[in-house]
């Protein structure tokens, strides 16, 4: 049993969604960029098993991070839980980092087979589901995909309370104090959040900023070198070599958040760099070797790519999408901050917070514009577009344009940094981007 659960902060969005699976067949994956939290969540479902009479003898724990388990084998594993079952009672087993076990996936079949058992893993690394894992346990597990805090989270770690207040006409829903007892309006703190980012350890480390560098570029190295530099060597692949290469590639993607981007237009910018070797029959860059690239990138949680949906033609586009970076925080790391990216760091907050929500996410071309995110789920669809401000007139209405210009019947609104009468105007809502980040 680990002896720091008293440090635990609740995650209940991720922790509601394992606990509705307990005790069911599916295996339960975890995954998400190192450091935003998969390790603590699994402690916490821990926890939550003891507080509801499992036994400590029911419960294995085991990271494979640790010393003790770093150089298991998928044998190994499968004896070290064999031996510790316990007699006549279901077992709960949290395998943390489990990729860093060769064969894992086979052994976790053999657990599911084998034993009564409620399998709970995680995983920094996207390769965990296309390792060979969809043989082995195909239909028998559910993900769980973990971001860095959300603002409301970021509260709550930060030590802040929130409160609502009544509805005013210019949209100051909420007060927010701190453990003494000072007020805070919400723009105040969600500045913050824009600058410090939603990794858990910044609340470790509070609003310092050279602590918080540091922590952000430990996260940036272990990414880097334990999901990505050390990923292919496991693979027996060998495209992801040159460390300087992926970096620029890391930053000229930080730096495009929000901007339509092809894997072309950036081999293009690296060549004209001399960053990239060209094929010089055709006189233009190894598309493949920026693909790798950024394709490890996305495996590795540092990135998210959105597609782009034909709305009147009701298809998916092949070419320009967006990505966006995983955490704010991380890209003024790589960066430094810059507030006049405003407008694509807002966007890149809303993008993260609909996933957090579930939704699937697309940007959205309505003949020769285009609707910042289209988000669906199984109940409901949103149109939305995301501006920095609408108090001008003349950028209300630009911004109302796509949306006025789709005809059905879903909702459809704009989340602005600055609002100053939040209100539905022609059946489409006016939202404060603090009060969509606050609302739950």
């Amino acid at each position: 049993m680990l002896n720091n659960q008293e440090s635990l902060r609740d995650r209940d969005l991720y922790l509601r969604k394992l606990i509705a699976f307990q005790d069911m067949e599916p295996v339960k994956i975890i995954t998400g960029i190192r450091r935003c939290g998969k390790s603590s969540l699994m402690r916490l479902m821990a926890r939550h098993l003891r507080n509801s009479g499992i036994t400590d003898e029911q419960i294995i724990e085991m990271n494979f991070e640790s010393m003790q388990f770093a150089k298991m084998s998928a044998e190994a594993l499968y004896s070290y839980v064999n031996d510790h079952l316990p007699k006549d009672r279901r077992v709960y087993l949290f395998l943390d980092e489990v990729q860093r076990v060769d064969q894992w996936q086979v052994v976790v079949n053999s657990f599911r087979a084998d034993f009564d058992c409620d399998i709970y893993v995680s995983g920094s690394n996207a390769y965990l589901l296309s390792s060979g894992f969809a043989t082995y346990l195909a239909g028998r597990y559910v993900e769980i995909r973990m971001l860095p805090l959300s603002f409301r989270e970021f509260l709550d770690f930060h030590g802040f309370t929130v409160k609502e207040t009544d509805k005013l006409p210019a949209s100051n829903n909420w007060r927010i104090f701190d453990s003494d007892g000072a007020s805070y309006e919400p723009k105040e703190l969600l500045d913050a959040y824009i600058m410090f980012g939603g990794m858990p350890g910044i609340a470790d480390v509070g609003f310092d900023t050279d602590k918080a560098l540091a922590l952000l570029d430990g996260v940036y190295s272990s990414v880097v070198v334990r999901d990505i530099l050390e990923r292919e060597k496991r693979r027996g692949q060998r495209q992801i070599t040159n460390q300087d290469l992926l970096k620029k590639i890391i930053m000229y993607l930080a730096d495009n958040i929000g901007n339509t981007t092809s894997i072309t237009s950036i081999g293009n910018t690296l060549a004209h760099e001399g960053l990239i070797d060209q094929d010089q029959r055709e006189r233009k860059p190894a598309v493949q070797t920026v693909q790798a690239y950024v394709g490890a990138l996305l495996e590795s949680y540092v990135f998210y790519e959105t597609k782009r949906y034909d709305v009147k033609g009701k298809e998916y586009l092949r070419t320009l999408g967006k990505y966006y970076i995983v955490d704010i925080g991380l890209r003024n790391y790589l960066l430094g901050y810059r507030d006049m990216d405003i407008g694509h760091i807002m966007e890149n907050l809303v993008y993260l917070e609909l996933l957090r929500r579930g939704y699937d996410v697309a940007i959205g071309k309505v003949g020769d514009r285009e609707v910042d995110f289209i988000a669906t789920n199984s109940n409901e669809k949103l149109y939305i577009q995301v501006a920095e401000s609408i108090n001008d007139p003349s950028t209300r209405e630009r911004e109302l344009a796509p949306l006025r210009a789709i005809r059905d019947n879903y909702e459809k609104m704009i989340i602005a940094g600055n609002c100053d009468y939040p209100v539905t105007q022609d059946g489409i809502k006016l939202v404060l981007l603090t009060d969509f980040l606050m609302s739950p």
